[in-house]
């Protein structure tokens, strides 16, 4: 059980440092569009001209879309481009872009900037929610622990006490508590991830 837990909670830290570095990615490559709009005559330049320093992560969708925009439009590569990414921050980024694009809108840089400010705000949130759950974590791991240095102590000491789930009715309520601390561990799992949000663009088919 406690290598169970230790998975668990590994799992999650893993999945909710992923998501928050993909955010902050993003915020960066906002950022830096929104600086390349400040300077450059048009969109379609603008977003080749962030090719350069896209951050890791987002390294490889960004060169799928530079790639795109050879032989297509603008919008059909940046909605290749969300699709790539997969996260509902990146499509609120995309679908400012795809508006401004058809609209030419002349708040593009204010909204920009609002969304990176977003972004960085949920890079945050993610840490704060991880840090708040610190605590639980600690008190299931003194927990589980205590158990299992309960039941080994019983083991090695007083193996008598035990003798009673040695049969038949005791197996079943030994499975019984098992079940019950599986189901807690998975409730557990379900309370410490981090959920994502649903995506605002849902395909490439979708209309803004």
């Amino acid at each position: 059980m406690v290598l169970a837990t230790r998975y668990f909670h590994s799992n999650s830290r893993r999945q909710a440092d992923e998501q928050r570095d993909l955010v902050e990615s993003i915020a960066i490559w906002t950022e830096s569009l929104r600086d390349a709009v400040s300077a450059s005559s048009g969109l379609e330049q603008a977003v080749l001209a962030t090719e350069a320093h896209c951050p890791k992560n987002l390294r490889q969708p960004m060169q799928l879309l530079v790639a795109s925009l050879r032989y297509g439009s603008l919008e059909d590569g940046l909605r290749r481009f969300a699709d790539d990414v997969a996260h509902p921050t990146c499509d609120f980024v995309v679908a400012a872009l795809v508006t401004s694009a058809r609209h030419q809108t002349k708040d593009l840089v204010q909204l920009l900037t609002h969304l990176a400010e977003c972004a960085r705000s949920e890079c945050h949130l993610y840490l704060r929610i991880w840090v708040s759950r610190a605590r639980s974590r600690t008190s299931i791991r003194i927990i589980n622990g205590s158990v299992v240095s309960f039941v080994g102590g019983l083991l090695l000491f007083n193996p008598s006490y035990l003798r009673p789930f040695i049969g038949f009715e005791g197996v079943i309520v030994l499975l019984g508590i098992g079940v019950l601390f599986t189901i807690a561990i998975t409730w557990l799992q379900r309370i410490a991830s981090v959920s994502i949000p649903a995506r605002l663009l849902t395909g490439r088919e979708s209309q803004l």
